[in-house]
């Protein structure tokens, strides 16, 4: 199946400029095009920009995408490669996971805090109803 670069844009929750983007720093080959000249994306192409949105929103700088798209062209020579970008990669996200999971153990702490405070006095109640 393909898509046109709207309907692509749409699946792949990227916008249409983000998928040029893409295709012009070399993070997405070229797609193909049909009979009218217009981009054609496949299947395949959509399951890398999924992909490439997860290393994204997991905080992969671009130029890090970049490297590891070179790597995946040039085939299964780069397995080891890739490999270790992603584990280095994973390590971060476990990193800031934790970062996150503290920061979330304060919110949780101030919110219970101020619960235990809007429970007990009188006036805090009022104020909140």
């Amino acid at each position: 199946m393909t898509y046109a670069i709207a309907e692509a844009a749409h699946r792949s929750g990227l916008s249409i400029d983000t998928l040029r983007y893409y295709e012009r720093i070399e993070l997405i080959d070229p797609p193909a095009r049909d009979s009218g000249g217009r981009r054609a994306y496949s299947d395949e192409d959509l399951a890398w920009l999924g992909f490439l949105t997860r290393l994204r929103t997991t905080g992969m700088p671009i130029k890090l995408m970049r490297e590891y798209a070179r790597l995946r062209h040039q085939g299964a020579a780069t397995v080891a490669l890739r490999k270790r970008i992603l584990e280095r990669h994973r390590a971060d996200v476990q990193t800031r996971l934790a970062d996150l999971r503290s920061c979330l153990d304060v919110l949780d702490y101030k919110i219970d805090n101020y619960e235990r405070m809007c429970s007990s006095v009188p006036e805090i109640q009022e104020a909140t109803a």
